[in-house]
């Protein structure tokens, strides 16, 4: 029974501790807003890209039959 004591109070010591340290991190929309930033700019490169190859693919001259 003893194991189980130590436990318990080890558990309620550590969770007591937790609660008290109010500096948890960051709120999570700074990194949210972040994240949809860095979403945004790689959607922009990858249409840039896209463009670009669609360009040059078409320039690319037609086959023609020869005569």
């Amino acid at each position: 029974m003893s194991v189980i004591n130590y436990v318990h109070a080890t558990l309620a010591a550590r969770l007591a501790e937790l609660r008290r340290d109010g500096e948890r991190g960051d709120s999570p929309v700074p990194t949210a807003v972040i994240i949809f930033g860095l979403v945004a700019v790689a959607m922009a490169v990858t249409a840039a890209a896209l463009g670009a190859a669609n360009d040059w693919m078409d320039n690319i001259p037609k086959h023609q039959d020869p005569k």
